[in-house]
């Protein structure tokens, strides 16, 4: 009966430990250790997140994506489908979506003419990206104020100022 008791703890032990060792996830690597250990991650999968930027590139059943993580952009390879989710590629006027990939690190693809960049096997969306609004700041609507005013009266100076005739 003891013995019965202690294999059944083992057993709810060993399974609890797998089922947390399946919520375990992978921690994300920076664009720049990425680039500056690029001999060690070459070939290797790897977890990469930040925002989308430019535009989503789309190459027959593939597509190329720009990810940013604050510090440098990775190319991102992958299938076309894998895009659907991106609504906001980050510029000027847009906060681009999320995103974290899982693929496969390359330092030089062969395929893609030896730039570095990522092979992704799945793509999932973090966040959703907006429409930014750019408010222009009070120095700048003071600005747009007074230099009219001042072109003005340099304008009435040069007016008044007498003019030498020339014979």
């Amino acid at each position: 009966m003891i013995i019965k008791k202690a294999i059944s703890y083992q057993l709810s032990a060993i399974s609890l430990v797998l089922l947390c060792a399946t919520f375990c996830f992978a921690q994300a690597s920076s664009s720049t250790e990425l680039i500056n250990h690029a001999k060690d991650y070459d070939g290797k999968t790897v977890v990469y997140s930040g925002e989308v930027i430019g535009e989503v590139m789309a190459r027959g059943e593939f597509a190329w994506v720009n990810v940013n993580d604050g510090n440098n952009a990775i190319g991102i390879w992958l299938k076309k489908d894998l895009t659907k989710d991106i609504f906001y590629a980050g510029s000027y006027q847009t906060q681009g979506d999320g995103v974290e990939i899982v693929g496969i690190f390359h330092r030089a693809c062969q395929e893609h003419g030896g730039d570095l960049d990522i092979h992704a096997q799945s793509l999932k969306k973090i966040h959703s990206g907006s429409k930014t609004l750019e408010r222009l700041s009070a120095g700048k609507k003071n600005l747009i104020l007074v230099l009219p005013g001042l072109l003005f009266i340099v304008w009435i100076f040069i007016q008044l100022k007498p003019r030498s005739i020339r014979k």
